[in-house]
């Protein structure tokens, strides 16, 4: 049976007052974007005198790398689902406190002169897995693995019917860039080279297909003049679409949830506000989303429906939290995670009722 991680806290103590509310977001569309692009946030609570930063204003990697791991103190986190499943199942004091889910391009790409043009052709092919050698969690090598069963799953195959390549990666998911108040973890140098690995395997015909996805996914296959021969991030079922960044998922640090949910409310609400905001600027949207993921405005327009505008709030709907369990299973089994854990106990429901929006 496997171990169900635990949390432990302290008691008694006096809550120390929060000097600074830090913050990351994944290169994918969120409402985070959008509220830090405006400065809502640095808004809402600088009459508190509270500082808003991103984990990217600080130069330690230890910091930084709270990105996957959520040590970092009175910090909020949107973007995949992969890391903070992770850092939860390894017992970190992290709560989850919103869901947004904006489909995206997920596809499997061939070279044309491969002959695949369909799932069934991929029987007996070469599939490109990265893995980074280098890294604590590993979230792409997982988002590629379930796009693959996902889309083999549709004709009745499974990993046994393809062959899965493992490609290793030495560069790490995170940079040493120089300090930046509101930037992005993530240069243009690396965004640009995340599927480095899979693309050269792919063009050098070391690999017969790769997965990719979103805006940065859509501009790659263009960019290799490849085959899209399937894009489960368009197929009718949510269950095929349930991917690291399908839903996405906001995380807040246990002890600020605990010790201050009037801030967390606040910042959730402030978002949502920022949602409201998308539904009727979807141009500017769109603008600001290509920024974060470091493609041209069209590829965002190419990787999202025309309405993803109009899906960027942040709730806890049902269908998004079932995905979440689907999720955190898939890991289990596939070794991303050691430790099972009650999902309905890692949630918070507090924040998005204190804001009046649960």
């Amino acid at each position: 049976m496997a171990q169900r991680a635990e949390v432990t806290s302290e008691v008694g103590t006096t809550p120390a007052a929060v000097k600074a509310l830090w913050y990351t977001r994944c290169p994918i569309p969120t409402v985070s974007s959008l509220a830090i692009d405006h400065g809502w946030l640095d808004e809402e609570f600088a009459p508190d005198g509270i500082e808003i930063a991103s984990l990217r204003a600080s130069e330690e990697q230890r910091i930084r790398e709270s990105h996957f791991d959520h040590t970092q103190s009175d910090s909020f986190r949107q973007g995949g689902n992969i890391p903070p499943i992770w850092t939860r199942s390894r017992g970190g004091d992290v709560r989850l406190i919103g869901l947004s889910w904006v489909d995206e391009y997920q596809a499997i790409i061939a070279r044309p002169e491969s002959g695949i043009r369909t799932i069934r052709d991929l029987r007996g092919r070469r599939l490109a897995l990265p893995r980074r050698v280098n890294d604590q969690i590993d979230f792409w090598r997982a988002m590629c693995l379930r796009g693959y069963l996902s889309a083999l799953a549709l004709e009745g195959m499974d990993e046994r019917d393809a062959e899965l390549v493992d490609l290793p990666m030495v560069e790490r998911y995170l940079g040493a860039d120089s300090a930046s108040h509101r930037g992005t973890l993530w240069s243009g140098g690396h965004r640009a080279r995340r599927q480095q690995v899979e693309a050269f395997a792919l063009i050098h015909g070391n690999v017969d297909a790769m997965y990719s996805a979103g805006a940065a996914g859509a501009w790659l296959a263009d960019f290799l003049g490849a085959t899209t021969v399937v894009d489960v991030g368009r197929h009718p079922d949510h269950t095929v679409r349930t991917n690291n960044q399908t839903p996405t998922a906001l995380t807040a640090s246990g002890e600020l949830v605990r010790n201050h949910p009037d801030l967390v409310a606040r910042y959730v609400k402030r978002l949502n506000d920022a949602a409201r905001w998308a539904a009727t600027h979807r141009s500017e949207v769109a603008l600001i989303v290509a920024k974060d993921v470091g493609a041209p405005a069209e590829w965002v327009d190419a990787a999202h429906a025309s309405d993803f505008h109009c899906r960027m709030e942040v709730n806890l709907a049902e269908e998004s939290i079932a995905a979440i369990e689907r999720q955190k299973d898939f890991l289990l089994r596939w070794g991303f995670i050691k430790a099972d854990f009650d999902l309905q106990a890692w949630i918070a429901w507090e924040p998005l009722r204190g804001a009046g929006l649960a």
